[in-house]
């Protein structure tokens, strides 16, 4: 059955590649990005799959902007069934240079705009009985070097998202938490290359999102650990 999915981020990268796997599965995907023309680009790249794809520029670090983008995004297929809280932010300095501004930027994003993502959406998932997932990172389990303040966040998106599970099952909600590790992505000014190969790549992501939708109701992998299958080459 087609689902209306909404996806944070979606412009690139990760969030890119699972709106292509849902479009060509057959759902309606929504995305968000911060500018209105990284949206316009994604929604024109996206439409060659499907028509069934929509854009919206929020700010996941505004809550208002996110209230917007599920009205805007309900007003046009009439209902929300899936969210998908994507958008993140990596800046990797030791702790002692890591500037105010940088914690800030985290946390406000990777953290706080996966909570105002969810209480901008969660009555509408109340409705259809809906799915909730964080992209969170295997940073939110495994510190590192220069990793203090996205750490930080992604230690907090996973507690977040495993507590926001309880809370919200008896609404027969479902509710997940995605921790990916090495994803060939434009994350922190990679370009993704032939270099990147070995890594994760973003179909893979949406792949597993797919899978995640196509499971029995009564089955809920809240927390899953998702590595590439081999070492760096």
């Amino acid at each position: 059955m087609s689902k209306v999915i909404y996806i944070t981020g979606g412009t690139k990268g990760i969030g890119f590649g699972i709106a292509e796997v849902l479009l060509k599965n057959g759902h309606k995907v929504a995305i968000s990005g911060r500018k209105q023309e990284d949206v316009d680009k994604a929604v024109s790249e996206l439409k060659v799959i499907s028509e069934s794809v929509f854009g919206v520029s929020s700010d996941v670090r505004n809550f208002e902007d996110e209230e917007s983008a599920v009205q805007k995004i309900v007003q046009n297929f009439g209902s929300l069934d899936v969210v998908i809280a994507n958008a993140g932010l990596g800046i990797f300095k030791p702790v002692d240079e890591l500037t105010i501004e940088d914690w800030n930027a985290m946390q406000e994003t990777n953290l706080t705009g996966c909570f105002y993502t969810l209480k901008a959406s969660v009555e509408e998932l109340k409705k259809s009985q809906g799915y909730y997932i964080t992209i969170a990172s295997l940073a939110g389990t495994n510190f590192f070097e220069n990793g203090a303040g996205y750490n930080a966040s992604k230690f907090g998106v996973v507690g977040f998202t495993q507590a926001a599970m309880i809370d919200l099952r008896k609404f027969n909600i479902k509710v997940s938490t995605i921790m990916p590790g090495s994803v060939a992505t434009y994350f922190n000014g990679n370009v993704p290359s032939e270099k990147d190969e070995w890594k994760i790549q973003p179909e893979d992501m949406g792949n597993l999102v797919l899978d995640m939708l196509n499971m029995n109701p009564r089955v809920l992998p809240s927390k899953i650990e998702f590595r590439a299958s081999q070492v760096k080459k």
